[in-house]
């Protein structure tokens, strides 16, 4: 099979994406994801099929639109779970870098592990992602099972290995006050943060209520129900536990 052809199961594309990497991004966002975070705004995402892409359908899709990216735009994959199907973003990464287009990847990193025949295939589509956007929902790693379903120690190991490859990282953290914002949590993210060498940014997003209806629709029960959104005193002090400038 031509790797063109390798499909993609693919749950949403937003042409004109401003917050997903530098400048004007294309942003696809895959279907699956294995954490079940209590704040998640996409739970559309997390199983079920999409529309199925082969990686040369929609790279052409995709570039039609590269003259609105001008100089510093270009892709970003996004979910989901993106690293749940690295085959396909490694050929669609393939035909944008021979294009000289910047590559962006925002995941949650938990799919990673350091088996040799995983890290193979990782190493390839690493080498052509320009940013990783890494979210780190919590240090402490029972905080982050109760939070997410899953544990937290590859998700640190992506992060370390990401930076001794020289990968540049943009590092977020969804601020949930009562869970994301302890204090002793958030000194230590910062702590793990600066010891990684590739972090060009560190950005606090508040916990909002705009995917609730989606749990409804799905008819799953949600979990922060009454939850309130942070206020912006909650969130610059967020930022200066993490030492965020502006």
């Amino acid at each position: 099979m031509d790797q063109k052809d390798i499909t993609g199961n693919v749950h949403a594309l937003e042409s004109f994406g401003l917050v997903d990497g530098p400048g004007v991004r294309f942003v696809i966002f895959m279907k699956g994801c294995r954490m079940r975070c209590q704040f998640c705004h996409n739970p559309d995402t997390w199983s079920g099929v999409g529309r199925q892409w082969s990686a040369g359908e929609l790279y052409a899709h995709v570039r039609k639109y590269k003259s609105y990216w001008k100089n510093n735009g270009g892709i970003t994959v996004s979910g989901g779970e993106p690293l749940l199907q690295m085959d396909f973003v490694t050929e669609l990464f393939r035909l944008a870098k021979a294009e000289g287009i910047h590559t962006a990847i925002d995941t949650a990193g938990e799919p990673f592990c350091t088996e040799p025949g995983y890290l193979e295939s990782f190493d390839r589509l690493m080498e052509l992602t320009d940013l990783f956007i890494l979210d780190l929902k919590m240090m402490d790693p029972e905080g982050h099972r109760r939070l997410t379903g899953k544990g937290n120690d590859n998700i640190l190991t992506l992060a370390k290995y990401l930076s001794d490859h020289g990968r540049r990282l943009w590092i977020r953290h969804v601020l949930v006050p009562g869970l994301t914002d302890g204090e002793e949590d958030l000194s230590s993210m910062s702590e793990f943060i600066s010891s990684l060498k590739t972090v060009d940014r560190v950005e606090v997003l508040p916990y909002h209520t705009l995917g609730v209806s989606k749990w409804k629709d799905l008819g799953i029960d949600y979990p922060l129900e009454g939850v309130p959104v942070p206020t912006d005193e909650q969130v610059r002090r967020a930022e200066l536990l993490l030492h965020i400038t502006k």
